[in-house]
């Protein structure tokens, strides 16, 4: 399997040229047949990479990939690193080894076969398109320490993404990441343990780099991606400072609470003092979001009254 995927990866490398290549020319960089070009190149378009065909003229990539740099990735990262060209979930790899992990180990992969999004949805994943990032942390004092968490998260990917140049970047209650107010990036946090002892935490990030339009027809919501960025982020270095800001977010997070990242949440809010509605199930609410209160819940102001909602069934809309 492993060399399966370095004869892809030099393939998606020679074809990221501004040219194309013809089938002639990567068999003879690659020293294998035309044959076996045609299934790689059949097989990255299975995994979701794009690729232009013309005859007489030969193949690259309709969307560019930005790989990760294994080795400056595994040398770097802070603790131990997972990385992998294939996984069915970041977040299920880690979770599925929680006993043999330390708060700040980190997976990342190119592609995920079974990636989920909040409230079971599919996650989009293309080989190579985007980040794909899970990182494993442990609170001693159980599930009720971990009340706020996903905020804080949405807090540091938007501080990161800033760091890297990325401007109009808001979050949406609770833990979404919108460029241009389309989703860019989606948290999900997943836990096992007691709500009274240790607890162990998975959490996993997906970030849009560059979507291809065969992969965004299977998206069912706005969407956006960095790809329109004047410089597209290396996604090694990209990882490496999400880890480092998450690390630094969890330990002040235990520290002082949700509180101590009001400031950050209000600044990038993109609905606080805003007209909006609230959908919880078959029913709706409609009102002024006031922000977030200290243990994460979102502030609605409806009838004269602010009232506090928390819940992993509730939507956020612009009414």
């Amino acid at each position: 399997m492993q060399d399966q995927w370095i004869r892809k990866r030099a393939i998606i490398k020679l074809l990221s040229s501004v040219q194309f290549v013809s089938g002639e020319e990567l068999a003879t960089e690659l020293s294998i047949s035309r044959a076996a070009i045609g299934k790689h190149i059949g097989g990255l378009e299975e995994y979701g990479v794009d690729i232009f065909s013309v005859k007489g003229k030969g193949y690259k990539l309709a969307t560019p990939i930005s790989m990760i740099d294994e080795k400056a990735l595994l040398e770097r990262s802070q603790g131990r690193c997972f990385y992998f060209d294939e996984v069915a979930s970041t977040n299920g790899f880690l979770l599925k080894h929680v006993e043999e992990l330390s708060s700040g180990d980190l997976c990342v992969a190119e592609y995920q076969s079974a990636g989920r999004g909040r409230r079971g949805r599919t996650w989009v994943s293309p080989y190579g398109g985007h980040l794909y990032f899970s990182l494993f942390w442990r609170f001693p004092q159980g599930m009720a320490q971990a009340m706020g968490l996903s905020l804080v998260v949405a807090c540091s990917l938007s501080k990161v993404l800033e760091q890297f140049g990325v401007a109009g970047v808001g979050v949406k209650w609770p833990n979404d990441i919108y460029l241009d107010h389309k989703k860019l990036a989606g948290v999900l946090v997943e836990m096992s343990g007691q709500a009274d002892s240790e607890c162990n935490l998975v959490i996993g990030i997906g970030i849009n780099l560059a979507m291809s339009p065969a992969q965004a027809q299977q998206i069912d919501q706005p969407w956006s991606d960095l790809s329109q960025q004047t410089d597209l982020p290396n996604k090694t270095e990209l990882a490496l400072a999400l880890q480092a800001q998450l690390i630094k977010d969890l330990k002040l997070f235990e520290q002082s609470g949700l509180g101590a990242f009001l400031p950050r949440w209000q600044q990038a809010d993109i609905f606080e003092n805003q007209q909006v509605k609230l959908l919880m199930g078959d029913k709706s609410i409609s009102g002024i979001c006031r922000g977030i209160d200290e243990q994460g819940a979102l502030l609605l102001e409806s009838e004269g009254e602010v009232r506090a909602y928390v819940g992993g069934e509730i939507s956020l809309r612009a009414n």
